[in-house]
C-alpha cells in the first residue's frame, strides 16, 4: 500500500474537499497532534465552507519532529472527529489538505525558509502551540543564533526580519494553555527587543501586529494506538498515513482582539464555533469552572462507587444527575456569561463526557486535586454561598468525596504517593503534591470529625480557614460519614 499523497489520494476515488495550491497565508510554529486537529482543521474548513483560499507552512519548534513525515505526504493527513453530539454518536473522517509543507529551522535550508517567508505579502496570521513551556524568555537566546532556541526569541527574529523587508504586520494567535498566552508571547518578544536593542522604532511596527490571547477547546487523544485498527483504517482509505490524527468532534475558539479582527478571520464566514471577543477571561472561567470543574467535582466520589471511566459515569442516573445538579444549580448561577451560552455548553459537557471513544479514566482526573479543587470548584462554592447564604449540596457533597478519596482506608506512603482502598477491595494510589499527601497520612487514624476539621482550617491547601463558613464543617464531616458507611453512590443520590 503507498503512503498518502496527492496522486495516491486520487487513484483512491476520494470524493472529499482537497485543495493542492494556494497562498501561504499562515505561519505555524508547532506540528503535533493538537494544532492538525483544531487549528489546521479550522483554516481547512474555512477554505471549503468560506473560500479562503490559504495554506499553512508549518514549523518544527523542537529539534526532534514531524517536518519529514509532513512533508512526504505533501501535507495531506487524515483526521477523524469523534464523539457524541445530542445523544448521536459521530465518527467524522477528513483528509486535511490546508498544509503545504513543514520546515525544520534547526537545518540551514529550513531556517533560511522560515525567515523567506517572513518576506511574503501572502502571510497575515502567525499560529504557535509549542506547549505551556514554549513561552519562555531565555536570555541566553542571541540575535545571530540560526536559530533562537526559544519560540519567542524564533518569533522575534523573524518579525525584526519582516520589519526590515517593509512588510505588513501580522496578526499572532497564541494557543498555548497558559493564561494571557498573547500578552505573555508579546513580553517575551519586547524583552529580546530590548536584550538585543533592535530599536524603538522596530518595538513601535510590533505595537501594530495584533498579538491575540485565545482560549483553545478540543480533547485531541491524538493518534490511533490500536495497531489492528490503524491498519483497518488504512485498508479501508486505500493509503498509508503515518500522520494519522483523532480528536473529538466538539471544539470552541474564543479569540482576543477587537470586533473587526471577526470579519478578517475567515471562521464566522465559514460558520465555525469561532468567537472573537474583548476579554477571554470569562471564557476561561466558564471551561474552569463547567468542564474542569465537572471532572473534578464528581469523578472522585464516583472512583470509590466503582466506576473507572467518564463515559460510564454518563450511563449512571444517580452520577449523571448529580453532576447535572451541581453544573445547573450550583455552578452556572455563579457566573457572568450570557445563561444561553453557558447552558449550552454544560449540555455540551455532558455529550463529550459520554465519547464511545475516549475511555478518560478517573485515576487520570485525580491526578493534584488538591489544587484542582481548589482552583475549579472552590470559587464556584464561595461565591453560592455568598449569593445564595446557604451551602450548595452537591459541591459541599464533593469536598467530602474529596477527602474520603484521599483518606480511604490508607495503608502507606510510598514514592508513588499515598496507598488507599477502594471499598470494592483493590488499592490506589493517590498523586500529589508531597505536603498534600503526607498531611492525609498523618491524619490517617483520625475519626470524620477531627479528620474533616484539620482539612477544612488547612490554610496551604485553601488559602483560607474553610470551618468559618457557617455550617460546613457539621455537613461535610456528615457527607464524609455517609460515604463511607453507605458508600459514595448513596451519598450522591442523597444530594437529588
Amino acid at each position: 500500500m503507498e503512503k498518502l499523497n496527492y496522486e495516491v489520494l486520487e487513484k483512491t476515488g476520494y470524493e472529499g474537499y482537497i485543495l493542492k495550491e494556494a497562498p501561504e497565508k499562515i505561519l505555524q510554529f508547532g506540528e503535533g497532534n493538537f494544532l492538525r486537529a483544531f487549528v489546521d482543521y479550522w483554516f481547512d474548513m474555512s477554505n471549503e465552507k468560506a473560500g479562503w483560499n490559504g495554506k499553512a507552512v508549518l514549523v518544527q519548534p523542537i529539534a526532534q519532529g514531524l517536518t519529514s513525515y509532513i512533508n512526504e505526504q505533501e501535507g495531506l493527513y487524515t483526521l477523524y472527529l469523534r464523539g457524541s453530539e445530542k445523544g448521536r454518536k459521530v465518527d467524522d473522517k477528513r483528509v486535511i489538505s490546508v498544509v503545504s509543507r513543514c520546515l525544520n529551522p534547526y537545518e540551514e535550508a529550513g531556517y533560511e525558509a522560515m525567515m523567506k517567508l517572513g518576506e511574503s505579502d501572502d502571510l497575515e496570521y502567525i499560529v504557535s502551540n509549542t506547549t505551556e513551556a514554549g513561552i519562555v524568555y531565555d536570555p541566553a537566546c542571541q540575535p545571530e543564533d540560526r536559530p533562537a532556541s526559544s519560540f519567542p526569541g524564533k518569533l522575534t527574529q523573524l518579525l525584526y526580519h519582516r520589519f526590515q523587508c517593509q512588510k505588513s504586520p501580522l496578526v499572532i494567535l497564541s494557543c498555548e494553555l497558559i493564561d494571557n498566552n498573547g500578552k505573555e508571547l508579546k513580553r517575551c518578544v519586547e524583552q529580546y527587543i530590548q536584550q538585543w536593542n533592535l530599536g524603538e522604532e522596530f518595538k513601535n511596527w510590533c505595537d501594530t501586529c495584533l498579538f491575540c490571547s485565545t482560549l483553545v477547546d478540543r480533547i485531541v487523544p491524538g493518534r490511533i494506538r490500536d495497531p489492528k485498527e490503524k491498519a483497518a483504517l488504512d485498508e479501508a482509505n486505500g493509503y498509508l498515513d503515518d500522520l494519522t490524527d483523532v480528536g473529538e468532534c466538539f471544539g470552541v475558539w474564543i479569540i482576543e482582539g477587537p470586533a473587526e479582527l471577526e470579519e478578517k478571520l475567515p471562521f464566522k464566514k465559514a460558520g465555525l464555533n469561532c468567537h472573537v471577543v474583548p476579554d477571554v477571561t470569562p471564557y476561561k472561567k466558564r471551561k474552569v469552572r463547567i468542564l474542569n470543574g465537572a471532572h473534578t467535582g464528581f469523578v472522585l466520589g464516583a472512583y470509590l462507587a466503582g466506576f473507572d471511566i467518564v463515559r460510564d459515569c454518563m450511563h449512571d442516573d444517580v452520577i449523571k444527575n448529580f453532576m447535572n445538579k451541581m453544573l445547573y444549580d450550583e455552578i452556572i448561577p455563579t457566573l457572568t456569561l450570557d445563561k444561553k451560552d453557558l447552558m449550552e455548553f454544560a449540555e455540551a459537557v455532558q455529550d463529550r463526557f459520554n465519547n464511545p471513544f475516549v475511555n478518560h479514566e478517573l485515576m487520570s482526573i485525580s491526578l493534584n486535586s488538591t489544587s484542582k479543587w481548589k482552583a475549579r470548584n472552590m470559587p464556584s462554592f464561595l461565591q453560592y454561598v455568598e449569593d445564595q447564604k446557604q451551602l450548595p449540596k452537591c459541591l459541599t457533597m464533593s469536598l467530602a468525596a474529596y477527602i474520603a478519596f484521599y483518606s480511604n482506608d490508607i495503608q502507606e506512603l510510598n514514592e508513588k504517593g499515598l496507598v488507599c482502598v477502594r471499598p470494592a477491595g483493590n488499592s490506589y494510589t493517590v498523586s500529589d503534591d508531597r505536603w498534600a499527601l503526607e498531611f492525609y497520612y498523618e491524619h490517617r487514624n483520625d475519626a470524620p470529625e477531627a479528620l474533616v476539621h484539620a482539612v477544612l482550617s488547612n490554610e496551604q491547601m485553601w488559602d483560607q480557614d474553610l470551618t468559618k463558613i457557617d455550617g460546613l464543617e457539621a455537613a461535610v464531616t456528615e457527607n464524609l460519614k455517609m460515604i463511607r458507611t453507605e458508600g459514595a453512590k448513596a451519598a450522591y443520590a442523597s444530594c437529588l
